[in-house]
């Protein structure tokens, strides 16, 4: 990573379709979470019209595309992506402006990115790998390939948070499958993405990949007339893209909230390594991640101990500019998130929750910017909304447990299913409480997006959703299965007398 990750200059993006790049009359002003008032750049506006084009660009790009073999496809994907490196330090520097994130975190966005496009590619033998079914004896005589076919155009909506790195969980994996792509960045900071993925797009063929940026309500055609939607984001937004969808059969994979659980039993290992853990699994990009940890259980015995632990790294921490040396935590995205973050702490506060905040608000030109003290809320009442809902700030209740069967339930008592973590010295108790944790993905002594096995299927159950991004499982999302029976007319021949 650079030391001099900055840039002055406001930015400006257009789309791209069809292998151009194209200007709109209007923009959408992006504006800086930590200055109030500073604008990082512009991007195009797309009109209904535009997403039409783009539609139509990855539909007119599909039968060549998905006519590649997956190897074929997958050596022209390690082309795109060659030189993406060469510009990162200034794509991080434009994201940490335009989301809020600090430095180090924006620069890991774009290389989490490239790893997961590479690591995509190694399934290339197994992306039309399928298998035969045999005769079988005194049944009809026949034998049934099973195979795998890609579903057409598809499009892939990416929130605000971890964008570059979270796009990099679905598109390389649909663009493998056969899929032709249209990539809608989150519309509150899309300027990093959208020059990543145009990159990427100019050394492809035209039309596989392309790059639409604007106001939801010109985005419809992106959801009902494209063959897959791979949304991720809030459980309202990904309700809304369901109903859309419903409309046209449009197929959907939805990664949607978390309110995830770690759960520390009594023999649980609480020094320096797993604290940092914890730590990093509650507070990285200001506790802004769907995967993070949102409510800790812990044994009583243990209570004590673990908000020692934590406070001691919260007194630490460096609230500020996320481009400024020294930083450790950057202010909210939106103001609208720091409003209701702030309500969750006031209201625990009035309930006569232990509420412990940490850290100093920064001023001057940071006045008034979209920052928060970092906070523990020590054994609240179970339904204080600090507890029920998700966060997505800097503040975690910690509520105490007896025994492990209350822990399990006080886990899966909730809307989500996301992921969770169990934090044991036993192996053996790790496997037995994670195996009765209901989510998606679990960790034993860790949590966190930086702690992701990057090969492994990851979705949600619950309302976090459903669909699986990642993996030869990601891979499958964007296609679907064929078989093809072949009958062998004399053994039927012969049955027949």
């Amino acid at each position: 990573m650079s030391d001099t990750l900055s840039t002055n200059a406001e930015v400006r993006t257009g789309l791209f379709i069809g292998g151009e790049e194209r200007q709109t009359p209007g923009t959408l002003s992006i504006q800086d979470p930590g200055k109030p008032g500073g604008i990082v750049g512009e991007a195009a506006d797309a009109s209904t019209a535009d997403v039409a084009d783009a539609v139509a660009a990855a539909r007119d790009a599909y039968p060549g595309w998905s006519a590649l073999t997956p190897k074929e496809r997958a050596a022209a994907m390690a082309d795109a992506i060659a030189t993406i490196a060469e510009d990162r330090d200034a794509d991080a520097a434009i994201l940490s402006q335009e989301n809020g994130k600090i430095r180090l975190e924006a620069w890991i966005d774009a290389l989490v990115f490239e790893l997961r496009w590479n690591l995509a590619l190694t399934l290339a033998d197994d992306v039309s790998t399928g298998h035969t079914l045999p005769v079988v004896p005194g049944a009809i005589p026949v034998s049934t390939e099973i195979s795998y076919q890609s579903l057409g155009v598809v499009t892939v909506i990416v929130p605000f948070n971890w964008p570059i790195a979270i796009l990099g969980a679905a598109l390389p994996h649909a663009l493998l499958a056969g899929n032709t792509a249209i990539v809608k960045p989150p519309p509150s900071a899309p300027l990093a993405t959208t020059r990543v993925v145009q990159r990427i797009a100019e050394r492809l063929p035209a039309g596989v990949l392309n790059v639409i940026t604007g106001a939801d309500k010109n985005m419809g055609g992106l959801i009902t007339d494209v063959d897959k939607v791979c949304f991720t984001g809030s459980v309202g937004g990904g309700k809304r893209i369901m109903e859309m969808a419903s409309t046209s059969l449009t197929r959907v994979t939805l990664e949607l909230g978390g309110n995830d659980a770690a759960i520390f039993l009594d023999d649980a290992v609480l020094d320096d390594t797993h604290l940092d853990r914890l730590f990093g699994g509650i507070f990285d990009s200001t506790g802004q991640i769907c995967m993070n940890a949102k409510r800790v259980f812990v044994h009583r015995s243990r209570l004590d101990e673990l908000v020692a632990g934590l406070s001691a790294r919260l007194e630490k921490t460096v609230v500020g500019y996320g481009l400024d040396e020294g930083t450790t935590m950057g202010p909210l995205h939106q103001a609208a998130q720091k409003t209701f973050v702030a309500q969750l702490i006031d209201e625990a506060k009035a309930a006569g929750a232990d509420v412990r905040e940490f850290g100093e608000l920064p001023g001057g030109e940071l006045e008034g910017g979209n920052f928060l003290r970092p906070t523990l809320v020590v054994d609240p009442d179970p339904q204080l909304r600090v507890v029920t809902e998700e966060q997505f700030g800097p503040v975690i209740p910690i509520i105490p447990f007896d025994d492990e069967a209350e822990a399990i339930a006080l886990a899966n008592d909730t809307w989500s299913g996301l992921c969770g973590s169990v934090w044991t010295d036993s192996p053996e108790s790790a496997q037995r409480v994670g195996a009765q944790l209901i989510c998606g993905y679990v960790w034993v002594n860790d949590h966190g997006a930086t702690r992701l096995d990057l090969r492994a299927p990851f979705g949600g159950m619950k309302q976090s959703g459903f669909g699986r991004e990642q993996g030869i499982e990601g891979v499958r999302a964007f296609q679907d299965t064929r078989a093809i029976a072949t009958i062998d007319p004399e053994a039927l021949s012969a049955m027949a007398h």
